[in-house]
Formats: C-alpha cells, sequence, structure tokens
C-alpha cells in the first residue's frame, strides 16, 4: 500500500526510525485495528493509532459522554457532553487525520456478536472496564485468532499485556490465553468500579499511550511483544515491574479438557 506525499511528510519522523520506515508505515496504514471502549484507556489509544497513521479504526462503544468523562477521557470535550462517544471519537479522529477511516460502533459487545465484531479486524485493543467485556472479548479473539492487547486501569495501578493464544511460543508450548492469567472473574462487588473507587485521569492517558505503543509494534514487527509478559505500573511509586505468565493446560479455552 503505496503513501502519499501528504502521507509521506506526515509520517516523516515514522519513516526515518530504522524499526519502522516506509515498509512499517505502509503496514500501519494496511491495518485494521478494533478498539473496544472510547473512554479512559480508548481515548489517549485512539488519538495515537491515528497519529500513527492507522488505516481503519474500529470503535465499539454504546454509552455517551458525561461531564464527569472529561477528566480523563480526552478525545471528548464539553460540547460533546451528551454525544455517543463513538460520535464524538471519530469527529476527533478525523480532525487529527483525515487519511484514517472510522468504523464506529454504537453497542454494547456480548457473547453474541463478539466473534462476528472482531473477526472483521486485524488487532483487537480491548480498553473497556469491566470484567464481563474482557472475557467476552478475549474469548472472541481466542476463537477468531485475532492478536489482543487488553490492560486494566484502578486507582493508582494498571496492567497491560498482549494475547496470541492461537500460536506457539519459542518453546513449542502454547502461548497462554487471558484465562491463563486470570482464571475467572472476581465475584460481583467484590472490585471497586471507577465510579466508587475513582481513577486518576493521568494514569489512563499513559496506559492509553502505551496501549497503542504495543497494538504499533504487534503491526511493525519490532521490539519484544508482551505475550506472556504482564507490565503492571503503580503509580504511586512511579514504579513498573514485568511479570511473566505461562500457559495453564487448566485453562478452559486451550486446555488439555477444552473442547476440541
Amino acid at each position: 500500500m503505496t503513501l502519499s506525499a501528504e502521507e509521506i511528510e506526515r509520517y516523516a519522523r515514522h519513516i526515518v526510525l530504522r524499526d519502522v520506515g516506509g515498509p512499517g508505515q505502509q503496514r500501519l496504514k494496511a491495518a485494521r485495528v478494533l478498539v473496544i471502549g472510547a473512554g479512559g484507556l480508548g481515548a489517549p489509544m485512539l488519538q495515537y493509532l491515528a497519529a500513527a497513521g492507522v488505516g481503519v479504526i474500529g470503535v465499539a462503544d454504546d454509552d455517551e459522554v458525561s461531564l464527569s468523562n472529561l477528566q480523563r477521557q480526552v478525545i471528548h470535550g464539553s460540547m460533546d457532553v451528551g454525544r455517543l462517544k463513538v460520535e464524538s471519537a471519530q469527529d476527533a479522529v478525523e480532525r487529527l487525520n483525515p487519511n484514517v477511516v472510522v468504523e464506529p460502533h454504537a453497542l454494547r459487545v456480548t457473547a453474541e456478536d463478539a466473534r462476528a465484531l472482531v473477526a472483521d479486524y486485524d488487532i483487537v485493543a480491548d480498553g473497556s472496564d469491566n470484567f464481563a467485556t474482557r472475557y467476552i472479548v478475549s474469548d472472541a479473539c481466542f476463537y477468531e485468532k485475532k492478536p489482543l492487547v487488553t490492560a486494566a486501569v484502578g486507582g493508582f495501578d494498571a496492567s497491560l499485556t498482549t494475547l496470541r493464544p492461537f500460536e506457539t511460543g519459542p518453546d513449542g508450548a502454547p502461548n497462554p490465553t487471558y484465562r491463563c492469567l486470570f482464571p475467572a472473574p472476581p465475584p460481583p462487588g467484590a472490585v471497586p468500579t471507577c465510579e466508587e473507587a475513582g481513577v486518576l485521569g493521568a494514569l489512563t492517558g499513559i496506559v492509553g499511550a502505551m496501549m497503542a505503543l504495543e497494538v504499533i509494534r504487534e503491526i511493525v514487527g519490532f521490539g519484544e511483544g508482551l505475550v506472556g509478559r504482564l507490565v503492571l505500573f503503580d503509580a504511586r511509586m512511579m514504579r513498573f515491574e514485568t511479570l511473566r505468565y505461562a500457559y495453564d493446560p487448566d485453562n478452559p479455552l486451550s486446555g488439555v479438557t477444552a473442547p476440541r
């Protein structure tokens, strides 16, 4: 996929990077990325994916912009209160980079529609704010064989990883699934919601940008990905840790007793 003269100038700082270059920028232009959620994580992620020149970005969210969102959901503004988030996000992306095609999906992802939704994209990035959606999306990506970048924030803490459970690792063992890392969601009410516990606005910006970076690395193919590695960030201490995790043969998706 060729780049126009305008795109060459727009993406010049990418193109001169040895690990990206013209071929990497062309891969970004050809990519189709689905972002789940246009909120705290999705907002900065959408901005950086659009600025990077991802060709098609799908946005799935059924919510409307509220005033309390604006402390962290930086793709929306005061004039967007009451609008669908996917519409506000689409307008913002198109202002930022008219070369990007936005596909809005004004819906809440369910187990019934998740597989059909993710099947139309090359890679999925889940910035949703609830456990039910994270499990639905991760299961759908497993069955549809789509790479998944997934993150979560809470208060002053965050986590981030990438999943390719439909592939094997360098040692020949299966890559882990989301359920290898978190076998089951916590009981209802066990973890306070963002509304109940609060969240540091700038934290979502950092983690959303990290998600965009990981999506870009997956598309272009540079560096060591986060498959089998969980990044933890403590904003109080400004401390990053990376933990390794592995395939669990008892997981219900690809484990030894999983249906074939």
